[in-house]
């Protein structure tokens, strides 16, 4: 990149300032193209000039909650400053900065000490791919194996922690393993076997390199996916299934916030968590106004540990977001394939290594999803002699992101619905992990305690693993200050005294419990029936009950690795399903601020030690969901969406349904021609 000279410098920095300062910015809109490219001059200006900073993650520093809130409820607010938060690396450091994009200066750095070091850049990672296709005993590594270097793509792993590696304690490194491409695009199923490779990041070289056994190559046959590729017939074929949306979009969008039916909600980008949803509100016709609902929500953290203990495979314990950003991973999204043809797309963008924006179209879409699925109905019989049959189609708002890290895709969606819930969604597909081994049927791998995986394919066994997805859940039921409450489900004895003697033994009640301090909100899910709500204790409704927002958690998953295992003691924040927080701008991450090479300092499991207060107080709820994968046979080469998501549904917080008087739309019907007309 050539170097811009000082007068230029000046110039770029006086035209940004000044196109930053003249825009009306919502209080939580992402940093813009412009303003990324301010932080970049405001940031290399405040370093030496030969010093290259190197920028990993760029942000807005968001304003303080109260802030925000008081400007929501102001008629016709005042733009709050804009700042920028920015993790560089410089001279094999970690540096934390915060700049002032109206001052146009540098307010705020600090040299991170501790364990662990930012995310990884998309650059770094290639070109610490590309460093074993030019060195010597790789080389000779894959000629041995009678590999064509040609035909060889490398990939970056991050290594973990374990206690007993003490060589690289303080250095950023990284494994890489190399795949075949001969015959295939699915290159993460061809995996060269029996190598470690380590690089050193920071230095950008190969500081070791062990060559233990020649593995037998898997197969290529029958990994292609790509439909132009594929032998005929094909099939199954999709016909039909077309929805058609008349006219514009039943939604707005102005600027990042979005307004559909009786919804309006903020989105955003960022470049960890990717798709941000914030300031949502619900209006309700009997009180004639928005009222909050959640404050902000996003994935916190996936934690991916496979469970092949050996040489090639034990540190493949992976932090998904923290690791590798899932912003910065996330990809353009394909009309008619990944969203409907309806759909609205939004772009975003973020730092590259060097400060300069990069662009990513189409990282967003929205689209009204209509799938058949009922809102709500009846059919009334009782009634003589008369039939009443009422129904309300469920038409929800999709905002959809996906987001690509190594050999999975995440399709991620938050979902909102008129009647007032929230309803999340993940879907798992792309291609397995695999390892070659020596097997050429199933009996062989089910007898030995080598495979820790399915075996799919001759000499390809898929790895067992977890998904663990933590999300990040700031609700605001009408307000801030909010308690979680435990409605545990109890059996009980019909002690059958008094007037009232039946024959019935049992029955079940509700006990409410309400959670006093962070300990008391820890849950496992799974050990007995129990209904999870945050309620507002100030406000309720006309008969008397709390205004709340009940969890319908989603896929309960616990760990099963032991505690004192590396891997877990970072991931020790799934250590329960549910958390509750008091809020704390800086405590967003599940995982920890560093995650790379942490080594559990930092997180969700050590920030609750402190055990405070959370009854009647401003509180943000963790919700961890997520699936052991055995792999199948199905899976491979291509593994259908595995989806899984939790509901976050009003209770008590309207007066009645909020649905009750939903007027459905017009019927439609099939010209002749295809062409579908009211």
């Amino acid at each position: 990149m050539a170097t811009i000279k000082p007068f230029l410098l000046v110039l770029l920095f006086s035209i940004f300032s000044r196109i930053s300062s003249s825009k009306t910015h919502h209080p939580l809109d992402p940093l813009t193209r412009e303003e990324l490219s301010l932080v970049q001059l405001i940031v290399k200006k405040s370093y030496p000039p030969r010093s290259s900073p190197v920028f990993h993650y760029v942000a807005l520093d968001e304003p303080e909650k109260h802030d925000v809130l008081s400007w929501l409820a102001k008629p016709e607010p005042e733009p709050l400053p804009r700042r920028a938060q920015a993790i560089l690396r410089v001279h094999k450091q970690t540096h934390e900065l915060v700049v002032d994009l109206k001052a146009r200066k540098v307010v705020s750095k600090h040299v991170h000490r501790g364990p662990g070091f930012p995310s990884l850049t998309l650059e770094e990672q290639t070109a610490a791919n590309d460093l074993p296709l030019t060195y010597g005993p790789f080389l000779r590594s894959a000629a041995k194996r009678g590999i064509d270097v040609s035909q060889v793509v490398c990939s970056v792993f991050t290594v973990g922690w374990f206690a007993e590696e003490k060589q690289f304690i303080g250095k950023r490194v990284v494994k890489i393993q190399c795949f075949s491409k001969k015959d295939t695009v699915s290159v993460y199923l061809l995996p060269v076997e029996g190598l470690t490779i380590v690089v050193d990041l920071d230095e950008m070289r190969i500081v070791e390199y062990k060559d233990r056994e020649v593995a037998p190559m898997p197969r290529a046959e029958g990994t292609e996916y790509r439909l132009s590729k594929l032998p005929l017939p094909h099939g199954p074929r999709i016909n039909g299934a077309r929805l058609v949306q008349e006219n514009a979009p039943g939604f707005t969008i102005d600027g990042n916030v979005v307004r559909w039916m009786n919804w309006e909600f903020h989105v955003s980008f960022d470049a960890r968590p990717g798709l941000v949803i914030s300031m949502a509100r619900i209006y309700d016709p009997d009180q004639k106004a928005f009222r909050s609902v959640m404050y902000r929500g996003h994935i916190s953290e996936l934690f991916v540990p496979y469970q092949d203990p050996t040489e090639d495979y034990y540190y493949k314990t992976f932090f998904d977001s923290g690791e590798f950003g899932f912003g910065v991973s996330a990809v353009s999204l394909v009309p008619n394939g990944d969203c409907p043809s309806h759909a609205v797309y939004m772009d975003a963008f973020y730092a590259g290594p060097d400060g300069t924006p990069v662009h990513v179209p189409n990282v967003f879409c929205i689209f009204e999803r209509h799938a058949g699925e009922v809102m709500w109905r009846h059919t009334e019989l009782a009634i003589p002699h008369v039939t009443i049959a009422e129904s309300r189609p469920e038409v929800s708002l999709v905002v959809r992101m996906i987001v690509t890290v190594g050999n999975y895709d995440h399709v991620i969606d938050w979902e909102f619905k008129p009647s007032g819930s929230i309803k999340t969604q993940v879907g798992l597909t792309g291609i397995l992990e695999v390892k070659a081994a020596n097997y050429t049927h199933a009996d062989q791998a089910a007898a030995s305690e080598e495979a820790h995986g399915t075996y799919l394919a001759e000499h390809t066994i898929g790895l067992y693993h977890d998904h663990f997805l933590t999300y990040y859940l700031d609700i605001d039921v009408d307000g801030a200050t909010n308690s979680f409450v435990k409605k545990n489900l109890v059996p009980r004895r019909n002690t059958n005294t008094g007037h009232h003697r039946t024959p019935r033994k049992s029955y079940w009640t509700v006990v409410t419990e309400t959670a006093r301090t962070e300990s008391e909100a820890k849950i496992r899910l799974g050990v007995g029936p129990t209904e999870l709500v945050i309620e507002n204790p100030n406000k309720k409704t006309k008969p008397g009950n709390p205004h709340g927002y009940r969890l319908i958690p989603g896929p309960v998953i616990h760990p099963l690795l032991a505690p004192d295992d590396g891997p877990q003691i970072r991931g020790s924040f799934t250590n329960y399903n549910i958390w509750v927080t008091p809020y704390n701008k800086t405590e967003r991450y599940a995982g920890g601020k560093y995650v790379d090479q942490s080594q559990g300092e930092d997180g969700l499991a050590v920030w609750t030690r402190r055990n405070r207060k959370i009854e009647n107080e401003d509180i943000v709820m963790w919700h961890v969901i997520g699936f052991h994968h055995v792999p199948c046979q199905e899976d491979f080469p291509m593994m259908p969406t595995l989806s899984g998501g939790f509901e976050l549904r009003p209770t008590n917080f309207f007066e009645r349904s909020a649905v009750l008087k939903a007027v459905p739309p017009p019927p439609m019907k099939a010209d002749g021609c295809g062409v579908v007309e009211p």
